[in-house]
């Protein structure tokens, strides 16, 4: 039997509310721990993007300014 065949004689309310209930109770918790785990991840590569972007900034800012005084 196929799921489609099981799930035909079943009331609407079990398909599309008991069931998605029942997944998120059964893997809740491994969704929470995966949707942090990328929601860490962007936090991080944001992070360094913005490190990386200030270091560039001071870097082109001292080079501007050293090269203006000459030679020391």
């Amino acid at each position: 039997m196929a799921v489609k065949e099981i799930l035909a004689g079943m009331p609407w309310w079990v398909k599309w509310v008991a069931i998605p209930l029942i997944a998120v109770m059964v893997f809740g918790g491994m969704i929470v721990s995966v949707v942090g785990f990328f929601i860490g991840l962007l936090f991080k590569v944001l992070v360094f993007a913005a490190l990386v972007g200030g270091l560039i900034y001071v870097v082109r800012k001292f080079m501007s300014s050293s090269t203006s005084r000459g030679d020391w």
